[in-house]
C-alpha cells in the first residue's frame, strides 16, 4: 500500500544519531532535573530559547506534549456549549475533539487565499461571541493553502475590533521550499493573537514537543489545566530539543528536511500534472499537504477502489470538506512511490462520460 494518508515526515528526515547523542548529553548534565518531577509549563531553558526567538516573556510560553494537547488544554477551558470558528476544511483532530468538549463549530469559507475575513466578519456580527477562532494560516493542513498577508492584517483587525481570541497554529510555517514568508498573525496582532508550533515537523514527532505563546491570563489558566491533568511534561524530550537547538543543529537541519520534503512536493506535482491534468490541486510552497478537487466524483467511493489498487489517502469530509474532495499528503512517501502511487489514483478515477 502507497500512502498519501500519512502526514508525517520521512525516515530519512528524523535526525536520529544526533538526537541519541544530544539525549545522553542532556541526561548527564541535567538528568536529576529532567528525569523527575517538572513545571507544568516546562522545561524553563527550552521555554527561555523559544521565548527570546518569539520576543516575549518567558512567562508566557508553555510547552505542550506535541501541540495538540495544548490544544485540548484550551478548548477544555474555553470551547464547552460555546461557538468556536474554524476554517473549512481544517485538521480534523479539533474538529473532533470540540464536538466531543460539546462546542457549535462553525466552518468558515476559504479559497486560494485562505480563511475569507467576509465569513469571519459575518459570523462576528451575527450571534453569540464565539469562544475563540482557531485557524492554520501557514501551509494549512488539510489544504496547503496560505492566508495571504492581506487578509491576515484583515483577520487580526477584526479580531481586535470584536476582542476575538485568535489561535495560530503554525506547525508547518518553517518547512518553506520556495517563496519569502509572511508575518505571522501573532506580529501583525503585537502579540494579542495566541500562538502554537511544535518541533514535530522540524526536528521529531516523536519527541513530544509543542509550544504556545498565550495572553498572560490564558498561560495561567492553561497552567491550571495542566497541572490537573499531568504530574509532570516530559522533561527529557524537551532537555533533548534544547540541547539539539543549543549547538546550533535546528536551522541546518531544518534546511535538510526541507530540501527532502521539497523534493516529495514536487514529484506530486509533476505526477497529478502528468496523471490528472483535468483535476484542480493546490500547489503549496511548503508543508506536507495539498487539496485535490474531485469535481464531482464521490471521493469515499474513489478512496474504496484506489486501496483495492494499492493507494490509499483521506477524504475531504473528514476534514469538514465538500465529498468530492481529498488530502494527498507527500512527506512520508518516496518520490518512486508518489509516481506510483498518482498513477494507481488515476486508475481508479471513473471513466468520463
Amino acid at each position: 500500500m502507497i500512502s498519501f494518508a500519512r502526514g508525517v515526515p520521512a525516515p530519512e528526515c528524523l535526525p536520529v544519531d544526533e538526537l541519541a547523542d544530544c539525549a545522553r548529553a542532556a541526561l548527564e548534565r541535567d538528568g536529576h532535573t529532567i528525569l523527575s518531577y517538572g513545571p507544568s509549563p516546562g522545561y524553563a531553558p527550552l521555554r527561555e530559547w523559544i521565548a527570546a526567538r518569539h520576543g516575549v516573556a518567558v512567562e508566557r510560553v508553555f510547552l505542550t506534549n506535541g501541540s495538540l494537547q495544548g490544544f485540548v488544554f484550551l478548548a477544555q477551558r474555553l470551547a464547552p456549549g460555546k461557538r468556536v470558528l474554524v476554517e473549512r476544511p481544517t485538521y480534523d483532530r479539533p474538529l473532533k475533539i470540540l464536538r466531543e468538549l460539546g462546542a457549535d463549530v462553525i466552518g468558515l469559507s476559504c479559497d486560494d487565499e485562505g480563511l475569507d475575513p467576509d465569513a469571519l466578519e459575518h459570523e462576528l456580527r451575527n450571534g453569540p461571541a464565539p469562544a475563540f477562532l482557531y485557524l492554520i494560516p501557514t501551509f494549512q493542513n488539510p489544504s496547503g493553502r496560505t492566508l495571504s498577508e492581506e487578509r491576515r492584517r484583515r483577520i487580526t483587525e477584526l479580531a481586535r475590533e470584536h476582542d476575538l481570541l485568535v489561535l495560530e497554529d503554525d506547525p508547518y510555517g518553517l518547512v518553506r521550499f520556495e517563496g519569502e514568508p509572511l508575518p505571522s498573525l501573532f506580529e501583525l496582532s503585537g502579540g494579542e493573537v495566541a500562538y502554537s508550533s511544535s518541533f514535530s515537523k522540524t526536528i521529531a514527532p516523536g519527541l513530544r514537543v509543542g509550544w504556545f505563546v498565550f495572553p498572560p491570563e490564558l498561560a495561567r489558566a492553561v497552567e491550571a489545566t495542566a497541572t490537573a491533568t499531568y504530574i509532570t511534561p516530559v522533561l527529557l524530550g524537551q532537555a533533548t530539543v534544547h540541547e539539539f537547538v543549543s549547538r546550533g543543529r535546528f536551522e541546518p537541519n531544518l534546511e535538510r528536511v526541507k530540501a527532502l520534503l521539497g523534493a516529495r512536493r514536487d514529484a506530486m506535482l509533476a505526477a497529478l500534472d502528468r496523471e490528472l491534468p483535468g483535476i484542480s490541486t493546490t500547489r503549496p510552497d511548503g508543508g506536507y499537504f495539498l487539496w485535490l478537487e474531485l469535481g464531482g466524483v464521490d471521493a469515499a467511493g474513489l478512496l474504496a477502489r484506489a486501496e483495492q489498487a494499492g493507494v490509499t489517502f483521506v477524504q475531504g469530509a473528514d476534514f469538514g470538506g465538500d465529498p468530492d474532495t481529498a488530502r494527498l499528503a507527500y512527506s512520508f512517501v518516496s518520490p518512486d512511490e508518489i509516481a506510483g502511487g498518482v498513477a494507481r489514483l488515476a486508475a481508479a478515477l471513473p471513466a468520463p462520460v
